[in-house]
This record gives structure tokens, C-alpha cells and sequence, in this order.
């Protein structure tokens, strides 16, 4: 049976079949759009219900943690929740684009409301940030569910980035790790560990400065260098990596942003224009370095691009 399918499938190709050399249709669309959506949901949810809208949940933090958040949950309710949205629809068109998103926002959700859920200073500073538990953990779950059911959904193949792409990616990739480690968070564990007064973020709220320094640089900065070593290298394993850590870097590259312009606006003593624009410049390179590689993935009219046999986008000749 499976030899009888390929032979159809490579006889539709030559004959010209559009349906012919798109990736293979994910399992189960309308579950992946239901948790899409629900995330979305839920995203927006955590946003409204804290100081950002309705001030009814209330982080136990600093107020420097506080301008942190705001940004993050601005990113959250104006980027991630719509993106998410977005993908929910293409899902159930069955869309090759929808899995890979669901991938990357499962990972950034997962990196976002973890920090939320543990980087607060529970019994040391007022709050109630506690008594929302049940819905963080809501977006926690829904996140893991985005990045078993999309990775499990992962086209088998995807169009392969050209080679000026996969470059960019690769070297976009080890500059935010170096930036990471020597530009954000070497200089402040250094001043934590020899002069802690120094440092007003840590003073006040040390359980989120450490918190993100771990994830930092234990999972985000280990695996953009395993990916972009790997993208040089033209390993397969890394090209499908890309598309997943690009969409969820892309939105963490925001939510930071978003995060170092409001510490600006509100005159956070922890501010730095530079850090500032340097936040907004990675945000900037990452979301068109994304858009560029999900590109060939759609046609004019939104359908997925018919591949040749190297993953790359196949070009039609129409009679004239």
C-alpha cells in the first residue's frame, strides 16, 4: 500500500498535480486549533486580569519587576495572543504553518508564565497573585499541549532556507547568546556576586533575577548555539529547529522589548537606553528573519508552496 501511495504520489508530481509536493497534512487540526485558541484566550486573560487593564491580579514584586511585566503582558496581549489566534485558523485549513507555530509559541508561553508562576516573592511583598494560580497553570498546560501536539505535527518537509537565509538565521542565532551571556547577564552576576547592593533589580526581587538568568542560560542560550552551529553546518535536524526557535524567539525578542521600553517610560532605575535598543534591534531581526523563512511555506492566495525534491520552492511555468 505505502509503495502503490508514493507511486501515485510521484506520478501526480509529474503530471503537474497541485496538490503534489506540499507537505504531508497534520493529524488532528481541529484539537490543535482548540488549544491554539484557548491559549490565546488565556494569554489575553493573564494580561487584562493584572495591572495592566483591570489590576485585579497583583504580582508580589518589585517595582522594577512590576515594569517587567507590564511589558510582558503588553507584548503577550498585542503579539502573542492575536499570533496564536492566527494560527488556530490555520490549523484548521490544515495549513503546514500551523504546527510550527503552535511550537514556538508553546515554547515562549512555557518560558513566559513559568517565570510568572515561581519569579514572584510570595509572603515578602503584598499581592494575590497566588489566588490565580489556577488559570497560570491554565496557560502552563496549554503550553505543553502546543509543543507535543505541534511537534508531533511538524511537516516532514519544509521548504529549505536559502543558503543567504540559513546564514542569517545561524549568525542571528549565536549574537543573541553571546548578547545573552556577555551583554545582559555575565556583568550583572558578577555585580551580584561582589557588590549585590549595586544592583537595584536584585536587591528587591532576587527570586526573578536568578529565575531568568537560569532559563537564560540554561535553555535559550544553549539551544540558539546548538541551533545556529547546526544551521552552518546545513544539518537537517537544525533547519526544522529554525522555524521553531525563530517564531518563539521572535516573541520572547518582543516581550523584551516591550519590557525595556516601559522600565524607560516609567523611569526604572534599572533602565538602559542602550539595553533598550538593543532589545528592540534583536526584535526587529528576529520577526523578519521569521516571516522571511515561513514565506515560502505560502502562496499568493495563502496556500502552502509546492516543493521540488531539495525542500526548496518549486516555480510554475504558466502557458502564456
Amino acid at each position: 500500500m505505502t509503495t502503490q501511495t508514493a507511486t501515485r504520489s510521484r506520478r501526480s508530481l509529474a503530471a503537474g498535480d497541485p496538490e503534489a509536493g506540499r507537505p504531508p497534512a497534520h493529524d488532528h487540526p481541529r484539537l490543535l486549533a482548540t488549544v491554539l485558541a484557548a491559549t490565546a484566550a488565556a494569554i489575553a486573560a493573564t494580561s487584562l486580569l493584572g495591572p495592566l487593564a483591570l489590576d485585579l491580579m497583583r504580582y508580589r514584586t518589585s517595582d522594577t519587576t512590576l515594569n517587567q511585566l507590564l511589558g510582558s503582558d503588553t507584548a503577550a496581549l498585542l503579539a502573542v495572543a492575536p499570533l496564536a489566534l492566527a494560527a488556530a485558523v490555520l490549523a484548521l485549513r490544515r495549513h503546514p504553518a500551523a504546527p510550527l507555530l503552535a511550537t514556538g509559541i508553546g515554547g515562549y508561553a512555557l518560558y513566559t508564565y513559568a517565570q510568572v508562576i515561581v519569579g514572584q516573592e510570595y509572603l515578602r511583598l503584598p499581592g494575590n497573585v497566588e489566588r490565580f494560580f489556577p488559570l497560570l497553570l491554565g496557560v502552563f498546560l496549554l503550553a505543553e499541549a502546543l509543543l507535543v501536539l505541534g511537534w508531533r505535527a511538524l511537516p516532514a518537509q519544509l521548504p529549505a532556507p536559502s543558503p543567504r537565509l540559513e546564514r542569517a538565521a545561524a549568525v542571528a542565532l549565536l549574537a543573541v547568546a553571546v548578547f545573552l551571556l556577555f551583554g545582559l547577564h555575565l556583568r550583572s552576576m558578577l555585580t551580584a556576586w561582589q557588590d549585590p547592593a549595586q544592583l537595584t533589580e536584585y536587591v528587591s526581587s532576587p527570586t526573578p533575577f536568578w529565575l531568568v538568568k537560569l532559563m537564560d542560560l540554561g535553555v535559550v542560550v544553549p539551544a540558539a548555539v546548538a541551533t545556529g552551529l547546526g544551521l552552518l553546518r546545513h544539518a537537517g535536524w537544525a533547519r526544522r529547529a529554525t522555524y521553531v526557535l525563530l517564531t518563539g524567539y521572535s516573541c520572547l525578542a518582543l516581550s523584551v522589548a516591550a519590557m525595556a521600553a516601559v522600565m524607560l517610560v516609567n523611569g526604572d532605575p534599572d533602565a538602559s537606553a542602550g539595553l533598550a535598543a538593543g532589545f528592540g534591534l534583536f526584535a526587529l531581526v528576529f520577526v523578519t528573519l521569521t516571516a522571511a523563512l515561513y514565506r515560502p511555506l505560502f502562496h499568493r492566495n495563502g496556500t502552502p508552496a509546492r516543493l521540488d525534491t531539495e525542500g526548496r520552492p518549486k516555480r510554475i511555468a504558466h502557458p502564456r
